[in-house]
């Protein structure tokens, strides 16, 4: 009973309360009380004013609502601070954000949108429909679009077919250069090696076990590989080196733009230093990684070592990209995802964080590749070896710079040792898997996505027109991928491992 009486006593002065609050709300100056008390023209608005707006219940809804959205505005201004600078995401609304989203998929969607008169118009995504094969890459959030791809299904028509994924970062001229230089170089030897095969392939020789060009065989370029070196070497003469003075040396010096000692290169090297965009000399006697002749990767049984070929072409065009860098001091690089499939025999090499993924016969994902990253025991072991450090900004990165640890050109890290080019190899009978399909992809995808998540999604779309290429992609720009995406998918559900399709080659 006492309860009972305690919430009326509570609930009537509530209400006198709010009648007191109502009053003191509606009190209008003398002035206005002719015009909108009832005499006025707006008597009859501001009566449906009082009786419908401002009421007590609806002024305290509104301030509710008010500090919910001042608050909602308030988280979303310091979520990207919460989650770091590496983040990159800058600040916008939640309803900005989400016209923002939505718009920004339908420009994706839609291939290109207008910049402006001045600049014309920039494509914001690539797309490629092949037979079997399709792909699909779009700029993302990044202001530019340093992927490429390439696709060649058929090689001069031998049968052998080539896919490529390059990841640039730094500019788009190391990933350029890959698709520019690389990919028609191995598609120039492997067409001169199946040419090779075909008339008469190799013998072993009787002495030696080298291998020589068969009898009959056009190939000029059977004699044993030579190494180029770069520049002629020096002969050193000790009484010469006892006698010169410091001010020959500096005169020297500025002569030659340089020091070009080997010994004091190997001293000056030896000396830590920040990483920057100088450019430094090379010793007389380093060796420049070259291809070597045909014969060089075909074994007695005439079968072809595609592993060693990638291998050399992958480090030749390194070291060219890296010189071509030094001239115009352009510090970008790239990552290299290169697929060769012969019958059923798959080659896959890799530098950097591109990856690859099997749908096997099960549905089973199976890795084609490993990233590159610089926490890994044994890459954090070989730059720590090299003299240099990781560090973690966001994501662990090589000298507190370079978030993967291998890569085509990056010639500061380069110099370095850092940073390598060499790639890993891994080879597959595809008629012991019987794969569905295969991704290519660029790291943009897998930041978003699992390797399982990835050949699930494609899995269930395969009937698609980009047989799930396209919507993988727009699916992992919505989740919030921050770097540009490529994504490439081998559709092998229908192959025969025994025959190939010919077809022409396509590359973006």
């Amino acid at each position: 009973m006492e309860d009972d009486l305690e919430d009326r006593v509570l609930y009537q002065t509530y209400v006198s309360h709010m009648k007191l609050m109502s009053r003191l709300s509606l009190a209008l100056p003398g002035s206005l009380r002719w015009s909108w008390g009832g005499g006025g023209p707006g008597g009859h608005a501001w009566r449906l004013l009082r009786l419908y707006v401002l009421r007590p219940e609806v002024l305290v809804c509104g301030a509710v609502m008010i500090l919910v959205l001042a608050y909602l505005q308030a988280a979303d201004a310091w979520a990207p601070w919460a989650r770091g600078p590496a983040a990159g995401v800058s600040h916008v609304s939640p309803v900005r954000s989400l016209f923002s989203r939505l718009q920004g998929l339908r420009q994706l969607v839609n291939g290109s949108v207008g910049v402006g008169a001045v600049s014309g118009a920039e494509r914001l995504s690539w797309e490629l429909r092949e037979g079997e094969i399709a792909a699909y890459a779009v700029q993302g959030r990044r202001p530019k679009m340093e992927d490429r791809f390439v696709v060649n299904d058929n090689i001069n028509d031998t049968g052998v077919a080539l896919f490529a994924v390059f990841d640039g970062h730094g500019g788009e001229f190391a990933a350029n250069y890959a698709k520019e230089k690389l990919v028609p170089s191995l598609n120039h030897k492997v067409a001169e090696i199946k040419k090779f095969v075909a008339e008469g392939g190799v013998k072993r020789h009787p002495v030696y076990g080298t291998p020589t060009a068969a009898k009959g065989s056009a190939n000029p370029g059977s004699s044993t590989p030579e190494t180029v070196k770069k520049g002629a070497p020096v002969e050193k003469k000790n009484s010469f080196r006892k006698t010169m003075s410091t001010s020959q040396t500096d005169e020297c010096v500025r002569k030659n733009g340089g020091v070009t000692d080997p010994e004091l290169l190997l001293k000056m090297d030896s000396i830590p230093r920040s990483i920057t965009r100088e450019v430094r000399p090379s010793l007389s006697d380093e060796v420049a990684p070259t291809s070597g002749p045909a014969s060089t990767y075909v074994d007695n049984s005439g079968a072809i070592n595609y592993g060693r070929l990638l291998t050399d072409e992958v480090l030749a065009a390194d070291y060219q990209l890296v010189e071509a860098a030094k001239k115009t001091m352009d510090v970008a690089g790239t990552t290299a995802l290169i697929a060769v499939m012969e019958g059923s025999r798959l080659i896959v090499a890799n530098v950097g964080d591109s990856r690859g993924v099997m749908c096997d016969s099960r549905g089973k994902a199976i890795p084609l590749s490993f990233d590159h990253k610089p926490q890994q025991m044994r890459e954090r072991k070989r730059i720590k070896e090299a003299g240099g450090f990781i560090t973690f900004n966001g994501v662990w990165r090589v000298a507190g710079i370079l978030a993967t640890s291998r890569a085509l050109g990056d010639y500061p890290l380069k110099d370095k040792k850092l940073v390598i080019a060499n790639p890993d190899i891994l080879t597959f009978d595809l008629s012991n898997h019987k794969p569905q399909f295969i991704i290519l992809a660029s790291d943009g995808l897998w930041d978003t996505f699992s390797n399982e998540e990835a050949v699930a999604f494609v899995r269930e779309r395969l009937t698609e027109p980009h047989m799930g290429a396209k919507s993988l992609t727009l699916q992992s720009y919505y989740r919030g991928s921050l770097d540009n995406i490529t994504v490439v998918v081998i559709n092998l559900k229908d192959r025969q491992w025994n025959s190939t399709t010919p077809a022409q080659s396509k590359a973006v």
